[in-house]
């Protein structure tokens, strides 16, 4: 019950997790693995799963990318990872947005700040067209980082940086276990547990005439989980964010 509750707790409640900046050394294991059978740097590796229709020749065969990186078990949520920033708008002494900064900003009221922040704006709306953010896939039943990158360009020992969230180790910060939900939930599911084990013995009479009502404690707990779950979703879940367009 107290694992249950702790899944629960780092897959749903906003204080369950913290956000997390990981660094990953590429090995030349990750940039052969992503480029197998890629054409484009891809990799893509055939698997055993294949298909043929009754009644009919055909046969399906199937492929997956292999163009992954193992990320620890606790990660529960990836959100990107940071990009090189290697343009030549911006990366280098001589990119554009250095020179700016060096010719026109070397005295503070050279320019006004208004005109360098449009044009910075500028310079990162024409970064964005020309750069643009590697692509990620994850799922945390995998706990596989798919990398839809170049694996060609890439060079081994170079560092990627992952912005991810990673479940709280109960371990490591024991206040978890103070926590006001967890406390609620874990106690509700302790109690609907005792209450399925007392069932079978329902009727059976203890001294001073104490009658076991194991579904009565069941069905009550039940609501209870219903209701904290309710709670969770409304004020302790972060809401999902709106998509326009």
């Amino acid at each position: 019950m107290v694992d249950d509750a702790l899944q629960l707790f780092n897959e749903r409640h906003f204080d369950g997790v913290e956000r997390m900046f990981l660094k990953y050394k590429i090995t030349q294991d990750d940039i052969d693995r992503g480029k197998a059978g890629g054409a484009g740097g891809v990799g893509i590796v055939t698997t055993s799963a294949s298909s043929t229709i009754v009644g009919t020749a055909t046969t399906f065969n199937y492929y997956e990318n292999s163009n992954y990186i193992q990320v620890p078990d606790s990660v529960i949520g990836i959100e990107k990872i940071f990009k090189f920033d290697t343009s030549s708008i911006s990366g280098g002494m001589f990119s554009i947005k250095y020179q700016l900064f060096l010719n026109d900003l070397y005295y503070f009221n050279s320019i006004e700040l208004l005109q360098y922040s449009m044009v910075k704006s500028y310079l990162e709306d024409i970064d964005h067209l020309l750069t643009t953010d590697k692509q990620v896939r994850f799922n945390k039943r995998q706990d596989r980082l798919y990398l839809d990158i170049d694996w060609s360009a890439q060079t081994a020992d170079n560092y990627l940086v992952i912005d991810c969230y990673r479940a709280l180790d109960p371990n490591s910060f024991t206040q978890v276990y103070n926590d006001s939900f967890l406390k609620l939930y874990l106690t509700a599911l302790i109690k609907r547990q005792w209450g399925q084990n007392l069932i079978k013995f329902q009727g059976v009479k203890l001294p001073g005439g104490i009658e076991l009502n194991g579904r009565q404690l069941y069905e009550d707990a039940e609501r209870e989980l219903a209701s904290i779950k309710q709670t969770m979703a409304s004020e302790y879940e972060l809401p999902p964010f709106d998509l326009i367009g």
